[in-house]
């Protein structure tokens, strides 16, 4: 499953304890570490950037979920990842990418106190005790959550909004004359621009989550290659789950979008 991780440390020490268990883990296969950074807070509050997020093979698209995490732990810091914080629409961007609940944010913002550091991840997992185990033994707290379709949720509601208020408009623009018909066919018309600005929003969305799942293989095959025996079958059966949930993913996106405009092109990633 596609998570993301932030670990909490007493130190720094403590942090590349966590950062080193991350990338044998990796190693072993017992988990796929998409990207990974470490931030830390002073005794003022000050978040700062200790280790960016790093991508593996996998390219820019993969590390875009840890910049948006940190950017949403660290306030203005994410400038520095080139997050767009620091403004309602960049918060929400930030919360976009990362695809958690803001319930986890704020969870793991409150754990972040004053001293801490946190790694934070995005992983492929199919058990949590791997991880929890040898990040405990380094000294680590794990939070966990499953990356959801955030964005796309938002898309969904925006565009069936949309569709839902022009066909009022123009089911009253029918019945109206005069200056009152002509009044809400200028209504109904900049609202089918805005719905079409909200549909290239959401195709730009399907493309970057296209780019980001390639990248994702990407990383898996890299991973594949320096592996053998059980644990190569294993990652084998990894690269599966990720198309496939790729693919219902963009399923659920043509059937929700595109019943509004025939432009969703993306294409199935399975063999």
């Amino acid at each position: 499953m596609n998570r993301m991780l932030v670990v909490v440390f007493n130190s720094e020490r403590e942090a590349e304890a966590g950062t080193r268990v991350m990338k044998e883990l990796h190693a072993e296969g017992g988990i796929t570490l998409y990207s990974m950074g470490v931030i830390a807070k002073d005794a003022s509050g000050h978040v700062s950037v200790k280790e960016a997020p790093v991508e593996g093979p996998a390219g820019a698209g993969v590390g875009l979920a840890v910049g948006a995490l940190v950017g949403l732990l660290g306030g203005p810091v994410g400038v520095v990842l080139g997050a767009v914080t620091g403004t309602l629409a960049g918060a929400m961007r930030d919360y976009w990418v990362a695809g958690v609940g803001l319930d986890f944010v704020e969870e793991s913002e409150k754990s972040l106190q004053p001293g801490k550091v946190a790694l934070i991840a995005e992983v492929e997992e199919e058990w949590v005790i791997p991880v929890d185990v040898r990040m405990e033994k380094a000294g680590g707290v794990v939070f966990r959550r499953a990356r959801v379709d955030v964005a796309e949720a938002q898309f969904d509601s925006d565009i069936a909004a949309f569709n839902a208020e022009i066909a009022e408009l123009e089911a009253e623009a029918q019945s109206a004359s005069g200056m009152a018909k002509t009044s809400l066919e200028k209504k109904a018309h900049s609202l089918s621009a805005s719905l079409d600005a909200a549909l290239h929003r959401a195709r730009k969305r399907a493309e970057s989550l296209k780019g980001e799942v390639e990248g994702k293989i990407s990383a898996l095959t890299a991973q594949i290659a320096r592996t053998d025996g059980d644990v190569k079958a294993k990652l084998e059966a990894r690269v599966k789950r990720v198309r496939l949930a790729y693919d219902e993913r963009i399923a659920r996106l043509k059937l929700a979008w595109g019943t509004t405009r025939q432009w969703l092109a993306a294409e199935p990633m399975s063999d």
